[in-house]
């Protein structure tokens, strides 16, 4: 058959996802993981009052959702003290990240990331054909002073904090000096898809021209699967997702979850205080075993295996052979070290069984 012609840009891409699923390998395998601790899912579950909401949206699932998101954006404005003008809603941070490159990232456009921080924003800058710089981590940091410096001339800097794959989290000072000194034209990129689990000393509070931040349902709330996502910014630049953005992108069964949740912060409340729980346990098990656990403000924790990138990836490839979902980073040398998700007590007996059984294997 004589199909049309992708752009070059699409013909010159590789066919890929950033992540491997645990659904690619359980089908590969032939067998469910016995601990699903990969994806920095919440296992824990969405808010019940979240769940009966859905269940009751489901009945109108014949309806599109509200294409202004309005009721979503009031109550997620009324939680963080801005206007509703400044929230757009989306599919995910990872969607609201694709809407972000379609309006600023064009061929040959600079943007500058951290070697090895999170792909899916790698993955989009590409699309669009822009000129993607990296940075390395200073230490097991993303480096704001690095950025920064990389950072003449681009148009987006992209920072996570606290940051994913290595748990690491910046007072809210070292943040707040950084968005003082984003270069003119520059916009900063602000993921903060974890920060419901970082400390008070992270918490910003902050609404500037320069600086999008964007946050999830998917990590603390429990709603991976439910796709919502939220960034908070200048109206000026919100409003500019309307001109872009897939207005019947959003499932009413979602929003009502989300709206559901944001409304049970006493829930909210309990999931943080297991997931805190959690993190201690992956590092009792890890030190039991002669690994060192990285300090954490996220709901996974980082291991360092003590070796180079092929014995950690040998160590995550004993693990899954073993039953247990789990990732690392991609770059040395942050490499050296797999990456843990909190877990139910059931799933930490998961991991304490057989983690030893691997680190065996490997030696």
């Amino acid at each position: 058959m004589n199909f049309p012609p992708q752009t070059p840009l699409a013909e010159g891409l590789p066919s890929s996802v950033p992540f491997v699923g645990p659904e690619t390998q359980e089908r590969a395998k032939g067998k469910a993981f016995q601990a699903r601790l990969g994806a920095n899912e919440s296992v824990f579950g969405p808010s019940p009052l979240a769940i009966e909401a859905m269940a009751r949206a489901a009945r109108d699932a014949w309806m599109y959702a509200d294409p202004e998101n309005f009721d979503l954006k009031e109550a997620l404005a009324a939680h963080h003290g801005v206007a509703p003008d400044n929230i757009v809603v989306g599919e995910g941070i990872d969607g609201l990240l694709g809407y972000l490159c379609r309006l600023y990232v064009a061929p040959g456009v600079k943007v500058v990331t951290s070697d090895g921080a999170y792909p899916t924003f790698n993955f989009h800058v590409a699309g669009y054909g822009g000129d993607l710089v990296k940075v390395p981590y200073s230490g097991d940091f993303e480096d704001p002073d690095a950025l920064l410096a990389a950072g003449d001339g681009a148009r987006l800097i992209y920072i996570a904090n606290p940051d994913n794959p290595m748990g690491s989290v910046h007072p809210a000072a070292v943040m707040e000096r950084m968005m003082d000194r984003v270069p003119g034209g520059t916009l900063l990129v602000l993921d903060e898809a974890y920060s419901d689990f970082a400390p008070e000393t992270a918490a910003l509070d902050v609404l500037r021209p320069n600086v999008i931040r964007f946050r999830t349902f998917s990590k603390a709330y429990g709603m991976a699967g439910a796709r919502v996502g939220y960034a908070i910014a200048h109206a000026h630049l919100a409003r500019a997702f309307d001109k872009i953005r897939n207005h019947f992108g959003m499932s009413r069964v979602s929003v009502a979850g989300a709206m559901a949740a944001l409304d049970d912060q006493s829930y909210l409340a309990e999931v943080l205080a297991q997931v805190a729980a959690s993190r201690t346990r992956i590092g009792e098990i890890a030190r039991n075993n002669g690994l060192v656990p990285l300090a954490s403000a996220t709901n996974f924790v980082t291991l360092d295996c003590g070796r180079d990138g092929d014995h950690a990836r040998a160590v995550l490839a004993a693990l899954v052979e073993r039953g247990v979902f789990v990732r690392m980073p991609f770059v040395a040398p942050q490499d050296r070290c797999i990456r843990i998700s909190a877990g139910k007590p059931a799933d930490m007996d998961v991991l304490a069984t057989v983690l030893p059984e691997a680190l065996a294997a490997v030696t």
